[in-house]
């Protein structure tokens, strides 16, 4: 089977178009493991996944969703390997803990690819690569605005799931550029709810806390709506700064609720099906397939709003 090229520009990875006639009628089947719906980014990284990977596109979904517990993720890989899929996608939910499932489908002989978060492992072979952002220069990214716009700041990282890639990345950078200002941490699970409930308690243990960095626009939000509860002005009393994009969060940042976002883009369907395409066709692609992101500060535009499609 020949597969769809990728290549790898400054920007980002753009799908070129296959020379020969016959490959739309190939069709790929997919078994695609996500970890969970917790939040906007998370749902429409899912719809950009199954909009392109659709039997119109050449391929054969299986999808799950397993609501951020692992043990499910692993059953959804054995059943997939015993399923013979061409080809597994893989959304981990934590990063350690899959060496034993990802052997299983290494000796089935079905590639594994990893989208969005990455994983450690000392399996060789364990994957063929990972499609999705740069989390530790989202973190570095925020940490230079941090640092730059306030430097004097006492900030409370609100992290996500702890042990995710995502989580892992964006503390390590944010930390490297302005972890001395960081006066407490705790996670809150990626949630609105989550965030919500450790900003207040954050801000009552530590009353100076005057900046708060989310893992993600959801908590983000949750921590605007602490800070109010606790009678303090966002964006004034206590500045947000957030990583994701989403409209909502947008729509935050132009109304002085965020301070800054650094985009996590979750629309890279399209070039998760190129890449799954080559991977199942036995091609070499490359380790890490990096989807780019921008930074949006208080001159949003209403346009730029309306063009989020999540």
């Amino acid at each position: 089977m020949r597969g769809l090229a990728v290549a790898v520009l400054a920007a980002g990875v753009a799908v070129a178009p296959s020379g020969c006639g016959e490959q739309d009628d190939e069709v790929v089947r997919v078994g695609f493991s996500q970890f969970a719906a917790e939040g906007s980014w998370r749902a429409a990284n899912t719809a950009s996944v199954r909009a392109a990977l659709a039997p119109a596109g050449g391929f054969e979904l299986e999808f799950s969703d397993q609501e951020q517990k692992q043990e499910g993720q692993v059953a959804d890989l054995r059943r997939f390997i015993a399923d013979d899929v061409d080809v597994i996608a893989l959304a981990p939910v934590v990063q350690d803990g899959w060496d034993e499932v990802l052997g299983e489908a290494r000796d089935a002989g079905i590639p594994v690819v990893l989208v969005d978060r990455g994983i450690t492992t000392d399996l060789p072979g364990a994957y063929a690569t990972r499609i999705g952002a740069d989390f530790r220069s989202e973190g570095e990214r925020a940490g230079r605005w941090v640092r730059e716009h306030a430097p004097g700041a006492r900030v409370f990282e609100l992290q996500g799931t702890l042990g995710s890639g995502a989580q892992t990345g964006r503390q390590r950078g944010f930390d490297a550029v302005a972890g001395d200002q960081v006066v407490g941490a705790a996670t809150g699970g990626f949630t609105r709810a989550g965030g919500r409930d450790v900003t207040a308690a954050a801000l009552e243990a530590w009353p100076d806390v005057d900046l708060v960095f989310a893992h993600n626009d959801d908590m983000a939000l949750g921590a605007v709506e602490a800070v109010r509860a606790a009678g303090r002005r966002p964006g004034v009393d206590v500045r947000v700064v957030s990583v994701d994009g989403t409209r909502e969060g947008l729509r935050a940042l132009a109304a002085g609720d965020l301070e800054h976002v650094v985009e996590c883009d979750p629309a890279f369907g399209e070039q998760l099906a190129g890449v799954l395409r080559r991977v199942a066709a036995g091609e070499r692609v490359p380790d890490r397939v990096v989807v780019p992101g921008r930074e949006f500060d208080r001159t949003v535009t209403a346009a730029e709003i309306d063009a989020r499609t999540y």
